[in-house]
């Protein structure tokens, strides 16, 4: 018989999860796709690695806050109510006390990097906690005003390299925006019901799933536009186009799909297939500066 995890280890998991690891890694792998991209692979070490430390440990300050904020209407969805905060596991003023230091931690590392990056990780927390955090609590369009912290990472690592916003780091956004809008309307469609309870006004709440699949379909067909844009400015090769107009037309079509059926299940595989995507991506885009 398996043996349950002492107490302590419960808590130290409990305090691990409620910064959405998730979150975190996958900001810090975009972040690094970001920097080595824009520094060609020419990494200067302490920089580099203040960026993916400050970036996490940001990152995860924001997801504890957003936690605390959040913890009524994760109660209301089953996808949710086992959350430390939301079963009181974790008090509140034990996690903001955790989000602060890792915020200050964090805020400390990025000074390393330089004066814009810094303010685009500030810009992200501010823009994750309260304005998403409003967002979508009270409009339709609350994903969309996420899609700005969402994109914030990669355009930092951009940014510790070259100390500029330039069309670059426009494409890098707009990619980023472009991609998470198909990804998290098809956890909004797989997820409705939860969605529902809580009273959150997600597109598919209000609009209806065949709306929802029609901005799926547009915002991959966007994504598509954005990411051979680097090829056509010349900041990609041809193989960078290969690949990702490759799976950006096999994405289009799978979400294309939804149109017979936009069920559960097909979400879920546009929803997988995201993951698959922005993986090749972080891979592609710093070797694409490399290949022909």
């Amino acid at each position: 018989m398996k043996q349950a995890a002492p107490p302590s280890a419960r808590i130290v998991r409990a305090y691990y999860v409620l910064t959405k690891p998730g979150i975190v890694y996958s900001n810090v792998m975009t972040a690094a796709a970001g920097y080595l991209f824009a520094s060609h692979w020419h990494i200067r070490w302490a920089t580099f690695l203040a960026l993916l430390g400050g970036t996490a440990l940001l990152i995860a300050a924001s997801c504890v806050t957003n936690n605390c904020l959040d913890r009524r209407i994760d109660r209301r969805m089953s996808r949710t109510r086992t959350r430390a905060l939301a079963a009181g596991v974790i008090t509140v003023p034990g996690a903001l006390l955790y989000a602060a230091l890792l915020g200050a931690a964090g805020l400390g590392l990025l000074l390393k990097t330089n004066w814009l990056t810094v303010a685009i990780g500030l810009s992200a927390v501010f823009s994750y906690v309260v304005l998403y955090g409003w967002g979508k609590r009270h409009s339709i369009h609350g994903t969309l005003v996420g899609t700005a912290p969402g994109a914030a990472s990669l355009v930092a690592g951009y940014t510790a390299v070259t100390g500029r916003l330039d069309v670059a780091a426009l494409l890098l956004f707009l990619i980023m925006l472009t991609w998470q809008m198909p990804h998290f309307y098809a956890i909004a469609i797989r997820r409705l019901d939860d969605y529902t309870a809580a009273g959150l006004p997600v597109w598919p709440a209000r609009r209806g799933i065949p709306s929802t699949v029609r901005q799926i379909v547009i915002y991959i067909a966007l994504f598509f536009v954005a990411v051979c844009s680097l090829t056509v400015t010349g900041y990609t090769g041809v193989s960078f186009l290969v690949i990702m107009g490759g799976l950006g037309a096999w994405w289009f079509v799978l979400a294309v799909r939804g149109f017979r059926t936009g069920d559960a299940a097909w979400a879920r595989r546009t929803f997988l297939f995201s993951l698959i995507v922005l993986t090749v991506f972080s891979a592609a885009l710093p070797l694409g500066v490399l290949l022909p």
